[in-house]
């Protein structure tokens, strides 16, 4: 009895270890849940801003086109007046090395997005892989629990009928001692 005593001591033991593991993992899992959260909207506004930023680009891009189509009606009404043309040629060529200067400038703001979109995925995957390696550990943890639950139930099973033979025993060692002194 001091054996199973001691084993269901033990078992009770190693439930509350896998307990403590248990909260454990899962206060892990919810923390990295919530980075996962955080930076799936960190990404999901980093998305926002590339999509404003590309719209905004498109605007500028339609703009300066208009405005070129501007300049182009411009310098074909000027062809008549030679002074007029060289000066508005002077302004457009400024105008356009302005225009591409932004642009290229737009360009380089859109690439950077997308280098910043694309580690914001990666940091985002990784925490997913982190996040089912977690899980997969807590199921894992909480098939334990379940194996120390039935194997000390099973020992309180053996415990319980282990009183009632001793009870037995002793009800036959009375019938014995009683048909001894017959």
């Amino acid at each position: 009895l001091t054996g199973q005593q001691q084993e269901i001591n033990n078992l009770i033991q190693r439930k509350i270890a896998v307990d403590e593991e248990n909260a454990r993992l899962k206060n892990e899992f919810s923390n990295l849940n919530q980075k996962f959260k955080d930076k799936s909207q960190e990404l999901k506004d980093t998305e926002e801003c590339a999509q404003n930023k590309e719209e905004q680009n498109r605007l500028v891009i339609k703009n300066l086109e208009e405005e070129n189509k501007g300049l182009n009606t411009c310098c074909a009404d000027l062809l008549n007046d030679l002074e007029k043309l060289r000066k508005q040629e002077a302004q457009w060529k400024t105008e356009k090395s302005g225009n591409d200067a932004r642009i290229k400038n737009l360009e380089t703001d859109l690439a950077e997005a997308r280098e910043q979109m694309k580690e914001l995925r990666s940091i985002c995957s990784n925490l997913s892989s982190q996040v089912a390696v977690k899980q997969e550990e807590l199921s894992q943890k909480d098939c334990d629990v379940i194996r120390a639950k039935k194997e000390l139930q099973e020992m309180q099973n053996l415990y319980r009928q282990n009183i009632k033979h001793t009870a037995q025993q002793a009800e036959l060692i009375k019938q014995l001692q009683a048909l001894n002194t017959d």
